[in-house]
């Protein structure tokens, strides 16, 4: 009998894109095709709503393998990334032993310790690595700047004494004059940052795998900053300091070897994903144009771009917590498929609280889900040959470097920090970007979408939530606002401040700008706490009414609208008349009383109930933005809701109301 042998690609002719296009065209039934489906991201670019393998063609992404220079697809040729947890030793260096040893029986292999210069002594550091085996895991530090020399001798000392081979310890000093100037405003000079750098990487000349200069961009990333504008900064940022090592007689290796990018990872899936991998491409780049006059293989190896990816902060909420595990979880997903060198992921409750050992656990174990079952450690660059994130890795580099180069335009990293533009910047994008979750053009999951209508959070804040665990409380007119202090230290005097839209900026004379940083749920949270404080809780109800559809889809949407406020909302079946629903829901003591129903219905619907209840105590309001709205307006129905609303100004204005009585 004949073998029957099937051959798809023989069996069904190719199809065009062309014809693809025309049939989506056709599907669309006459709405523009790039208005419809062609999406105009945040980072600068448009994205198509389909790719094809023509769209790979003279791409620079597909042109190399994993641990091959440009390094787009890895620096390594495996995937083994390194499980980072930090830990402050900056008072106790007996309970950070502790504490690091018993993690590192839990599956941790990078431990980063925070340290107060004013108690680094050689037997400090005995005390904190003793009973560690040093030479099997990366430990990173993180000290003022002008005590990382003397860390470096100390260490040098230690491994020494312990019998380690120096020269084969990894880890890190993360040394960032840039980022003091950003987070605390301290001004500082060219030569003043070039001389900190330079001193440490000197000092640390016998701990050749110890990364000692920091490029910091995860604070921007905590600032809002979308990838290829965290991307763009993190070059120029780390362009700024090899040029600065160079020119301090430090050999270009060297510097190159001596530079870590502590990186943020936002929430945007693939994008995150592809971010990584341009950055990889972009500073391979950098560093070739340091080769004068030759390209050495130790350049060329240096050029591997160590990158250590922190979860966000930025989309992090009080409210709705758990959904925090499933943002760190993608983004912990993302950092992991693109290769970089060590993933740091944040502690569910960190918005809150001290991280509890319960929430330390389960930030140690999703990644090691991801490489245990998931296997995500097993396959170099999985995104490689993926027609849309080869395109997005490309559109990505070309952003950033487009930005990148802007920056050097404007005499680069450090003399735009000095003179406030990167702050500046950054505090415009802050804004937008908070205006877009006002809007819920931008979702966050329990805060200002869907929330849980029955939760309460007050309760579960700790005051002293965050010592040691990066975030400070700054104070205005009796409003507390949650900022992010980067510094990862105790005791941390980076104030005073002014505070204004949820925005630190320092307050005392002769100081720089400071980062603006802000969780994107803060407003969303102040409110729904405002409301909790209240004497009494609001009670929205709704008058559901007419048309069957219309009335269910209004109401449900109305309910979730007015929980983000923490008020109770009650829905309804439907009732006959409007005399009917309004005595409804004054036996439920009603605040506010929603009218749902159709736009058609509204006509006449809207005048009758406006008609009852002009004069009363309760807040009215129509569901919807109905055809006749200017009608009802110049009757005096002044409150819709509908999907338009600036969300947080419009629950601003009900709390006003409420909550005076």
């Amino acid at each position: 009998m004949a073998e029957n042998k099937v051959n798809m690609l023989a069996d069904f002719a190719p199809v065009s894109t062309e014809t693809w296009k025309a049939k989506i065209i056709a599907d669309l039934k006459g709405a523009d095709f790039d208005k419809k489906l062609v999406w105009r991201t945040p980072e600068g670019f448009n994205v198509q709503p389909f790719y094809r393998r023509e769209d790979l063609k003279g791409l620079k992404t597909t042109v190399s393998a994993p641990g091959q220079f440009p390094y787009v697809r890895g620096t390594r040729t495996n995937n083994d990334w390194a499980i980072r947890q930090n830990i402050c030793a900056c008072k106790n260096a007996r309970k950070a032993n502790e504490k690091a040893l018993e993690v590192l029986n839990k599956g941790i292999n990078s431990l980063g310790f925070c340290l107060d210069k004013e108690k680094l002594t050689y037997h400090f550091i005995k005390t904190l690595l003793n009973g560690i085996a040093a030479d099997c895991i990366a430990i990173n530090f993180s000290i003022c700047a002008c005590a990382a020399p003397k860390l470096a001798n100390i260490l040098v000392r230690y491994y020494g004494r312990m019998g380690y081979d120096v020269k084969h310890m990894v880890g890190s000093i993360n040394v960032d004059p840039i980022k003091n100037m950003l987070v605390k405003g301290k001004p500082l000079t060219r030569e003043q940052v070039s001389a900190k750098i330079a001193e440490v990487v000197k000092a640390a000349k016998a701990l050749p795998g110890y990364r000692v200069v920091g490029v910091n961009s995860v604070v921007l990333n905590n600032s809002g900053a979308y990838a290829t504008q965290e991307l763009a900064y993190a070059l120029a940022w780390g362009a700024e300091y090899m040029t600065m090592l160079t020119e301090a007689g430090v050999p270009n290796y060297r510097a190159a070897n001596a530079i870590r990018f502590n990186m943020g990872i936002g929430g945007n899936y693939f994008m995150e994903l592809a971010k990584f991998r341009a950055a990889r491409l972009l500073w391979a780049k950098i560093v070739e144009a340091y080769k004068a006059p030759i390209f050495t293989t130790a350049l060329r190896n240096a050029a591997k771009m160590n990158v250590s990816a922190e979860t966000s902060r930025f989309n992090m909420t009080i409210f709705d917590a758990y959904v925090n595990l499933l943002r760190t979880q993608t983004e912990t997903m993302s950092a992991a498929l693109a290769g970089v060198d060590e993933i740091t992921v944040t502690p569910f409750d960190i918005t809150y609280e001290r991280p509890t050992d319960f929430s330390e656990r389960i930030a140690r174990n999703q990644q090691l889900l991801l490489k245990e079952e998931a296997h995500f450690d097993k396959i170099v660059d999985p995104a490689a040959g993926s027609y849309y994130l080869e395109n997005l890795t490309a559109s990505i580099a070309a952003e950033a470097w487009k930005q990148f180069l802007a920056i050097q335009d404007q005499g680069g990293m450090y003399q735009m920090v000095s003179e406030g533009k990167v702050q500046e910047h950054m505090a415009a994008n802050l804004k937008a970007r908070l205006n877009d979750v006002a809007k819920r053009k931008e979702v966050l999951l329990g805060s200002n979408q869907f929330p849980n209508f029955t939760e309460k959070a007050g309760k579960k804040i700790k005051a002293d939530a965050g010592a040691c665990s990066s975030i400070c409380t700054c104070k205005s007119k009796n409003t507390e606002y949650r900022i992010q202090n980067t510094d990862q230290a105790c005791g941390c005097k980076s104030g005073p401040y002014s505070v204004s839209e949820a925005v630190c900026t320092p307050s005392a004379e002769g100081g720089l700008a400071t980062l603006p940083v802000a969780r994107a749920a803060e407003e969303f949270e102040a409110l729904r706490l405002e409301t909790e404080a209240a004497k009494k809780q609001p009670v929205a109800f709704m008058l559901t009414i007419g048309n069957l559809a219309m009335r269910i889809a209004r109401a449900q949407f109305s309910c979730n609208f007015l929980a983000c406020a923490g008020y109770k909302v009650i829905d309804n079946n439907g009732f006959a008349t409007i005399a009917e629903g309004i005595k409804a829901a004054r036996k439920a003591k009603a605040d506010i009383i929603v009218l749902c129903s159709s736009d058609d219905e509204y006509a006449t619907l809207a005048p009758k109930a406006w008609k009852k209840l002009q004069n009363a105590k309760e807040i009215f309001i129509v569901a919807g933005a109905p055809a006749c709205m200017e009608d009802l307006q110049k009757l005096g129905i002044q409150n819709f809701i509908h999907v338009r609303c600036n969300v947080l100004e419009t629950l601003k204005g009900l709390n006003a109301q409420l909550l005076k009585k």
